[in-house]
């Protein structure tokens, strides 16, 4: 009988550092056995520039996560972003040799390397290697095409890569607290394990987190994933609009947001004016709510559009289930309206139904990532062989 199996998850991120610990158990269901989360200092855009702050970030996160599971934590998956990340689909082709018409297991292994092999910059290593499909003789297949006849094998692939000194970066950091690496995560893929379920793939699904400092995205159809990337734009770029035009200090800025903030675009909720008061409960300053707002909207509408336009031309029309709003600026109210707005389709709010141990509060969009990197890891231990795997060998590159 197979046995449960503990994972953990950590996401670095420009706000919020969150480790999640899961148990994964023999009837494939997940408990989550607890959360640490600590407050994010030394992460610009979802990339480190201070390491002995989010060194002590990660700690305050890990003893946290390790009072509330009761589980000592000595490795985790890492969920990693920045928009040094690209993502694109490339398709190999295999000829079959003269005198052979039926696809034998090394015809498919000889497409899948020639589709893996996507041209990247000097200073970039692959981080993954996503099957799409099979083909033969131009008929996709969604399996492996081993035994059938034909005479040239195709394996389309999603690569996603990034530059190896950002990568080998976040690493170290980990490494010094000291935990080691089981995995390494683009974070739109971890957060996808957790909002979308099969049928939303196959209709179509576009998620969207949009954190503090970036906004990663990672788009379905049929099934398997279009495209995949991250926009160096999030929450605390609204906060700092807000700050530029109105004055006020970062802090007041981002409770401002938070509190009183409204991206729908209603003129009904533009209304007066958000008075703030200062500790001691003394009048601080007066702001339109009419300018609050339209600064928020004009931010967020720009990312989205941004966004858009990161797509592959023609992916939006194949979205047909709707578009799926996490992280913890995904919580802006009217953000949802004004989402439906710009892509013109359904907007949901992921929920982890099938986690259980959680308490209420997990389930906030916030969480996405962080719970979806036991998902992926579940995923991976179920599909893992004795043999040894991408991860070994790239980090191999600085050992």
């Amino acid at each position: 009988m197979a046995r449960s199996k503990i994972h953990v998850g950590l996401e670095i991120g420009t706000s919020k550092i969150c480790m999640v610990v899961g148990e994964v158990k023999s009837d494939g269901s997940v408990k989550i056995l607890g959360v640490g989360q600590a407050k994010s200092v030394g992460v610009r855009k979802g990339e480190i520039f201070d390491f002995p702050q989010v060194r002590a970030c990660i700690k305050e996160a890990l003893v946290r996560a390790e009072d509330e599971s009761d589980v000592e934590i000595g490795s985790v998956f890492l969920a990693v972003t920045g928009s040094h990340f690209t993502g694109v689909n490339h398709l190999g082709h295999f000829r079959l040799p003269d005198g052979q018409d039926t696809i034998e297991p090394q015809h498919v292994r000889e497409a899948k390397e020639i589709a893996r092999a996507v041209s990247i910059p000097q200073d970039h290593v692959y981080l993954h290697h996503i099957v799409r499909r099979f083909g033969v003789d131009g008929y996709h297949h969604a399996s492996s095409p081993v035994g059938l006849s034909g005479r040239k094998v195709e394996a389309d692939f999603h690569v996603i890569h990034g530059i190896r000194s950002r990568i080998e970066n976040q690493i170290k950091c980990v490494r010094e607290i000291p935990l080691d690496v089981d995995e390494l995560v683009f974070a739109p893929l971890a957060a996808a394990q957790v909002a979308l379920n099969s049928e939303a793939r196959q209709g179509g699904a576009l998620v969207i987190d949009i954190g503090g400092g970036t906004t990663d995205y990672a788009l379905y159809a049929d099934g398997i994933i279009e495209a995949s990337g991250c926009i160096p734009v999030g929450g605390d770029h609204i906060t700092n609009d807000i700050h530029l035009v109105t004055g006020l200090p970062f802090s007041k800025a981002e409770q401002l947001k938070v509190r009183e903030g409204d991206a729908s675009g209603d003129p009904a909720r533009s209304v007066g004016v958000v008075k703030l008061t200062d500790e001691k409960g003394f009048s601080e300053a007066t702001v339109k709510r009419e300018l609050l707002n339209e600064i928020i909207r004009s931010r967020l509408e720009e990312t989205l559009k941004l966004l858009i336009r990161k797509l592959p031309e023609g992916a939006l029309d194949r979205v047909g289930t709707g578009i799926f709003l996490a992280g913890g600026t995904s919580l802006m109210r009217g953000f949802g309206e004004l989402a439906s707005e710009v892509f013109q389709k359904d907007v949901y709010r992921p929920e982890p139904p099938e986690l259980s141990g959680a308490q209420a509060s997990y389930k906030d969009p916030q969480f996405t990532t962080a719970l979806g990197l036991i998902r992926y890891a579940q995923i991976v231990e179920s599909d893992r062989t004795p043999k040894r795997g991408f991860f070994s060998r790239l980090f191999s590159i600085f050992r």
